[in-house]
């Protein structure tokens, strides 16, 4: 990824960030964390990662809700870019952070193990 990708990808992490938590009243989005963007070279998609407070059933929820408001979002992200494009958003989970509490776990669990041996 180019450094300029980088830097868009970023900046709309950012925005799209503050836009569901000032602009979003789906309550389907509630508790929901942009964690980090991809972008396609050429500008014109963007998928945005995300994580939910809550279980399955609130994760797809949020999920449907971004979807839904994907055009809105990405008109209001078109207002703060200076670039030919707005990319297409998509909106996915975030499983890494769901992977590296999972891990944490195991290790706890093989250090009181270890420990009471």
């Amino acid at each position: 990824m180019s450094e300029r990708t980088q830097k868009v990808a970023e900046n709309i992490r950012e925005k799209v960030s503050e836009i569901i938590q000032r602009e979003i009243k789906d309550p389907r989005v509630g508790f929901v964390t942009v964690t980090g963007a991809e972008v396609t070279p050429d500008l014109r998609e963007a998928k945005i990662f995300v994580t939910v407070l809550g279980d399955v059933k609130r994760r797809r929820e949020a999920i449907e809700g971004l979807t839904s408001a994907a055009g809105f979002i990405r008109g209001e992200l078109g207002k703060h870019m200076r670039t030919k494009y707005t990319p297409h958003l998509t909106f996915l989970y975030d499983e890494s952070v769901d992977k590296g509490m999972r891990i944490e776990r195991l290790i706890s669990k093989v250090s009181k193990k270890e420990a009471a041996e």
